[in-house]
């Protein structure tokens, strides 16, 4: 039986008519797909807790709520430490406050004597931005009480993922024909692998970059250094763009709680040499190799993320675009757009001639097979 080919233009409308419908989708169903991202991720890094539990002879519901406890008591160390810092924070803020008004009336002056706008000026320009901000502000409010009940939601999201983990594959298996079974079973353990790796040697890169930033802040002498350390470690996260506000971030506090500028500039040398090494170095070395998106495409779908479910879902593209390239890895329509999403670059450009180097085992991937 001969298959219908359809003309081109035909093809590119449907696939455009897709697009347009998935990102309607996701975008309307936000409050709903970010926690049960996040819900997924987090079932994966915790299913092998629960399976050696399990092999230790403790039933599986219990294997579950032991496993989430144990998240749940990192977690809560890990916002005891920062909420220590940030009350050391408040109790400081009015000379910050002080200090902050203080540098911007110097900023208002020079802008006065550079540009000849007056202050009454650049006060009606702050009106207009807060006013235009108001929207913002309250989709801000809106996103903050949302997040208050994903955190409700997580934890029944992740346990009922753990309980019917046997459930979900056996549909996995049994949606796609019996010949194509043992493709799927390829895919799912390369992701879970994947993402299991990915997120690990994540959490390890972020404590030493942690580490790094707030012996340079101590060094330098930037208040709140290890808070801003650690910020800067969650924000370095995010690839690329998250850097560049963890940067700023030290420097404005420098900036108003310090006289001069050698610190800022002290700051910028110290993170450019922190974002070095962790580029040439820690990333290499201890996060996933599986997990290899090139610069173009991490810088493009950060930025859609951050598009469609804000700051969720910069933290959520890079996990969710790796998936996709094992999927299409292991498909042979799709594997010209696994290499377009890799890094690894072809010496040749003519013919079929792919030549791949071969990569050691990361750090992460090291810990995910033991």
């Amino acid at each position: 039986m001969q298959v219908k080919q359809y003309p081109f233009y035909i093809k590119s409308t449907v696939i455009l008519f897709g697009i347009i419908l998935v990102t309607y989708s996701l975008i309307n169903l936000r409050d709903i797909l970010v926690p049960v991202s996040f819900s997924v991720i987090i079932a994966i890094l915790l299913n092998p807790l629960v399976t050696r539990f399990r092999k230790s002879g403790i039933s599986h519901v219990l294997s579950i709520i032991i496993s989430m406890l144990i998240a749940l008591v990192v977690v809560c160390g890990i916002l005891y430490f920062l909420s220590s810092q940030i009350v050391g924070f408040g109790d400081n803020l009015p000379l910050i406050k002080s200090k902050f008004s203080s540098l911007l009336h110097e900023l208002q002056q020079w802008l006065q004597i550079k540009f000849g706008l007056t202050i009454s000026k650049q006060v009606g320009f702050i009106n207009e931005a807060m006013n235009s901000s108001k929207a913002i502000l309250g989709q801000t409010v809106g996103t903050a009480l949302g997040t208050l009940g994903v955190i409700f939601l997580l934890p029944v999201y992740v346990f009922l993922m753990l309980f019917y983990k046997t459930l979900i594959l056996n549909f996995l298996y049994e949606v796609f024909s019996e010949e194509n079974t043992k493709q799927v079973g390829d895919i799912l353990s390369q992701t879970k692998t994947a993402i299991q790796s990915y997120m690990v040697g994540l959490l390890l890169e972020a404590v030493v970059v942690a580490v790094l930033n707030s012996i340079a802040l101590l060094i330098l002498g930037v208040d709140y250094a290890i808070l801003l350390g650690v910020i800067g470690a969650i924000l370095n996260m995010i690839p690329y763009l998250g850097g560049i506000i963890a940067i700023a971030l030290p420097v404005l506090m420098a900036t108003i709680t310090k006289d001069g500028y050698s610190t800022q500039l002290g700051v910028i040398i110290a993170y450019a040499i922190i974002q070095f090494i962790d580029n040439n170095i820690l990333v290499p070395r201890i996060v996933s190799s599986k997990v290899k998106i090139n610069a173009l495409f991490s810088i493009l779908v950060v930025l859609l993320g951050g598009a469609l479910w804000g700051v969720p879902g910069m933290f959520l593209s890079i996990p969710a675009v790796a998936i996709l390239k094992i999927i299409f890895d292991r498909i042979d329509d799709l594997k010209p757009w696994g290499k377009l999403l890799g890094d690894e670059v072809p010496t040749r450009h003519k013919g079929q001639i792919w030549i791949r180097r071969k990569k050691n085992k990361s750090v992460a991937e090291e810990m995910v097979e033991q």
